[in-house]
């Protein structure tokens, strides 16, 4: 709209033309364009690294088969061939073991001493059992604190 009064435009002065409308909406489908190649193009070169690292594992599988099999295979070569070993061996083993033999004739424990004399039976009953005569009677309390290896009777 003009400032003069009774002069009017039919379009607005800054307005844009249809055909500028149209190299503008060409110039950003062609950036839209241009951006979804550059990402396309990401994403094959994602897939090869993906495909070769999945046929890196795959060739590293194989590989570790192979040489488990193999290992598998020497294990048991070399279990057969100790054990023919062992059988080849085992005579001169007892025959070594027999020149070689210690022998001791048996021998007594001197028990004269009073530490080395045989103990007592331990009486290894229940306690409900052992006291059933009567309650068990604290030795800290009792007339027998002064001996230390008293120990009340069983009961019968």
């Amino acid at each position: 709209m003009s400032r003069i009064p009774g002069i009017s435009r039919s379009k607005p002065k800054h307005a844009m033309s249809t055909e500028n409308k149209l190299r503008a909406d060409v110039t950003r489908l062609m950036n839209r364009q241009a951006a979804a190649d550059d990402y396309f193009a990401v994403l094959l070169a994602d897939r090869a690294d993906v495909y070769e690292a999945w046929q890196n594992a795959e060739a590293k599988a194989a590989r570790a088969e192979d040489t488990v099999v193999w290992q598998d295979h020497r294990l048991c070569k070399q279990e057969a061939e100790l054990g023919r070993l062992r059988a080849q061996l085992a005579p001169y083993l007892a025959a070594d073991a027999n020149a070689n033999a210690i022998t001791v004739p048996p021998s007594e424990r001197d028990s004269s001493r009073f530490e080395d004399q045989a103990t007592a039976p331990i009486d290894v009953r229940e306690l409900r059992n052992r006291f059933a005569a009567g309650p068990v009677v604290s030795l800290h309390h009792s007339p027998q604190a002064a001996d230390p290896t008293h120990i009340p009777a069983p009961a019968a």
